[in-house]
């Protein structure tokens, strides 16, 4: 499963203080639950869907599925975005299965990005299998000997204005 969903922030959570956190939270929880588009929830777009529009103060997460019991990780892939236009404001996991992740079971990984300026940028996640080849940070591909398949890349892409 891949969602992406945006929030308007106040000037006061702008920071990367808890304010920043509990909102990002928040907005995830209520995408995940379902719950009815109120103004400060997010607006999930279709999961095949990779264009993002926000305005400038904007903050949007990206929720990807993964289960790391199976070597299954999702990582922010070089080109990293330009941070004129979009910063990375973090990642955190919610599980699947309430608040301690149970062993074996996926979750949700969340990145969420903030819209820093007008522009246009990409946003590059590259999704990991026991069957593919990554590096452990999922950045770059060097030899190997026996070379696996090359991991899927998402790229959105990302208009501020």
């Amino acid at each position: 499963m891949r969602t992406v969903s945006t929030f308007r922030i106040s000037t006061a959570d702008a920071g990367t203080g808890a304010g920043g956190v509990a909102v990002a939270a928040a907005a995830a929880l209520a995408l995940v639950a379902g719950c009815g588009s109120g103004a400060d929830e997010p607006t999930p777009h279709p999961t095949g869907d990779t264009s993002v529009t926000a305005e400038v103060g904007e903050r949007f997460t990206l929720t990807v599925n993964e289960n790391a019991s199976t070597r299954e990780h999702w990582f922010l892939a070089d080109p990293e975005p330009d941070g004129a236009v979009v910063r990375s404001r973090g990642r955190h996991i919610e599980s699947d299965s309430g608040d301690e992740p149970m062993p074996g079971s996926s979750s949700d990984l969340v990145f969420t990005f903030e819209a820093t300026g007008k522009g246009r940028t990409r946003i590059v996640l590259t999704h990991c299998l026991a069957t593919t080849t990554c590096p452990p940070d999922g950045r770059s591909q060097g030899p190997t000997a026996q070379p696996l398949s090359a991991p899927e890349r998402v790229t959105y892409t990302v208009t501020v204005s």
